[in-house]
């Protein structure tokens, strides 16, 4: 259990600390709010990530793998990214032109589900966790039940570490940085998040 447990934990660090979506919402979060809100944003990713993996253990990959099913959460996750990406351009515009505005991740829960819904945006990634889970399976790391979960709960720690480690040090240097570099910093993920809804809605459209 405690091998499942700290492999569980390199494996949610490492897939946390791709660049994606969530990082450029928590950097963006942490520079312009502080740590909390940010940490929070990593809380909310940290939970999707368990919950896809588990998904991929039980078998929702071969659902996922469905050309509508797969079709239709990849339509919908762009368009949750492409809103994201818009907003956050938005909220720079109001601040450029000095209509200061509160952003949606003031409130640790607001934080939270703009984690949540940053994250889960992709499901596609349960295909994903389904084949590490295999390779741990291989691996002979999941010998049961308990060695499942604790892997499992190894993702979660591992994931939510790393988030909490980008937030401290985003929070850091955002505490440091002038209105035009914070400007610069929201504009950068506006235009980043706009590219990973493009990314994946033009990998939705070549896998249908």
């Amino acid at each position: 259990m405690l091998k499942a447990l700290v492999v569980g934990v390199m494996l949610g660090a490492f897939v946390a600390a791709q660049v994606g979506p969530v990082s450029l919402l928590c950097i963006r979060t942490a520079t312009r709010n502080g740590f909390g809100p940010a940490a929070a944003i990593g809380a909310g990713a940290a939970t999707v990530d368990v919950v896809y993996a588990a998904l991929g253990v039980l078998g929702a990959a071969a659902l996922i793998q469905l050309e509508p099913v797969r079709l239709a959460l990849g339509v919908a996750g762009a368009g949750v990214l492409a809103w994201m990406g818009v907003r956050t351009l938005r909220d720079a515009w109001r601040i450029r032109l000095g209509g200061e505005a509160a952003v949606e991740v003031l409130s640790g829960v607001a934080s939270y589900r703009t984690g949540l819904v940053a994250t889960a945006s992709n499901p596609l990634t349960i295909v994903s966790w389904a084949a590490i889970f295999g390779a741990a399976a291989t691996a002979s790391l999941l010998t049961s039940t308990s060695a499942a979960v604790s892997l499992l709960a190894g993702v979660m720690v591992g994931s939510a570490a790393w988030f909490v480690l980008l937030a401290l040090v985003a929070s850091r240097l955002g505490s440091r940085l002038g209105r035009r570099a914070l400007l610069g910093i929201d504009v950068t993920a506006g235009v980043g998040l706009l590219g990973f809804a493009g990314l994946l809605g033009v990998r939705t459209a070549r896998d249908a």
